[in-house]
């Protein structure tokens, strides 16, 4: 499965603690592109944190995701997300605890516990906790 981030406006992307400046990050397999250019990291474990505003964020296997900014959409296979600010879409992940703050659509865990804020649309976790607001 291949992987994206579509970032908005060059945000700062760390991955495995090297930090780049650009507008994509594309990881397929374990290949880490960013604007283009093989950035892979030396290490199997890949931990990603995004510093600003990003539109997409598709993930199929990592050990960590942060975003310290707002995202529209974020959908992962087997990692924990944390955003610290709103999305505005929907969140989903099949594995993986989710935490942010308020979420304009639906959250949607299989496995994993979900704490967020406010959240329009609905919120399930096949085994987990939830822990949020319910917009009416």
């Amino acid at each position: 499965m291949t992987k994206i981030l579509s970032i908005m406006n060059k945000s700062r992307i760390t991955v495995n603690g090297k930090t780049y400046i650009g507008n994509s990050v594309q990881i397929t397999g374990n290949k880490v592109i960013i604007d283009g250019k093989d950035q892979t990291p030396d290490a199997k474990k890949i931990n990603i944190m995004v510093e600003g505003d990003i539109d997409k964020l598709e993930v199929d296997n990592a050990d960590k995701i942060a975003i310290k900014g707002n995202v529209n959409n974020v959908k992962t296979e087997v990692a924990p997300v944390e955003i610290i600010g709103d999305v505005t879409g929907n969140v989903r992940t099949e594995v993986g605890k989710v935490e942010c703050k308020n979420v304009g659509g639906d959250v949607t865990t299989e496995v994993g516990s979900v704490k967020c804020g406010d959240v329009k649309g609905s919120v399930k976790s096949e085994i987990g906790s939830i822990k949020h607001r319910k917009i009416f």
